[in-house]
């Protein structure tokens, strides 16, 4: 079987890779297309079979990052800077039919924190690992001795009487030009915020604000170890393609 292919579907561009599940890496150059305007499902399944089509392997499973809530059977329950038609839509049937070939869709703040249990900064960690990635809002990933427990939306606890990716995401930061010292702050009260309710044995930062992780880290005053995720824009697919191989193989 051919590697497994990780789609990484944003709300600006939808990109694809094969993946090789031992090393965690690309096993060919990644590909990109715009998202369509009207992101519906049936466009998006469109742009998703133009892009396989630029790689070998016509057995391959398939993994898809959806940014919303994914039931277990595969229906996508709410859509963040998507077209809200996904809503109640059962992707994994939907993409599989147009695409021609098994296909798991996984959230993707869930696919990176995968992806960063079996391939990056978590790997081997024990405990309770929680994943947060921090961007337009704050993704979040849950995972015991490695072990994924999906759909978190740990973004959406209240800090200060607000939602708290509204105060403590990176689009919070720049919406607020704040410095990074209050920007740091705000993380803070954000972290210990999870530090009370979980308890856990490592936070780790993702997003694309986490390659700027040595400026604002080591601000953030919290008991529980934190560090930068390793994968970063990579994290996505590598997750989606590992999740696709588990089903496959199960």
């Amino acid at each position: 079987m051919a590697d497994p292919i990780g789609i990484d579907f944003g709300g600006s561009g939808i990109k694809a890779a094969p993946v090789n599940l031992d090393t965690g890496e690309f096993s060919a150059d990644r590909e990109r297309i715009e998202t369509p305007e009207k992101s519906s499902p049936e466009a998006v399944a469109d742009v998703m079979a133009e892009l396989l089509e630029r790689f070998e392997g016509h057995d391959s499973p398939v993994g898809v990052t959806i940014p919303g809530v994914v039931r277990k059977s595969g229906e996508v329950a709410s859509a963040a800077n998507i077209d809200k038609s996904w809503i109640g839509t059962d992707a994994d049937d939907l993409l599989g039919k147009r695409l021609g070939r098994t296909v798991r869709v996984i959230n993707d703040a869930d696919a990176a924190g995968l992806a960063e249990a079996r391939y990056g900064v978590a790997k081997g960690r024990e405990g309770l690992v929680i994943v947060t990635t921090l961007g337009t809002g704050i993704g979040s990933a849950l995972l015991y001795d490695g072990v994924l427990v999906p759909n978190t939306e740990l973004g959406h606890i209240e800090l200060d009487g607000h939602d708290a990716e509204s105060r403590a995401a990176n689009s919070a930061r720049e919406r607020d030009d704040l410095s990074w010292e209050e920007w740091g702050k705000r993380l803070t009260k954000y972290y210990r915020a999870l530090e009370r309710l979980f308890s856990p044995d490592l936070f780790v930062v993702g997003g694309g604000v986490s390659k700027h992780g040595a400026k604002f880290i080591p601000l953030i005053d919290v008991a529980t170890e934190i560090v930068t995720a390793e994968l970063r824009n990579t994290a996505g697919i590598v997750g989606a393609a590992a999740l696709a191989a588990d089903r496959a193989a199960g």
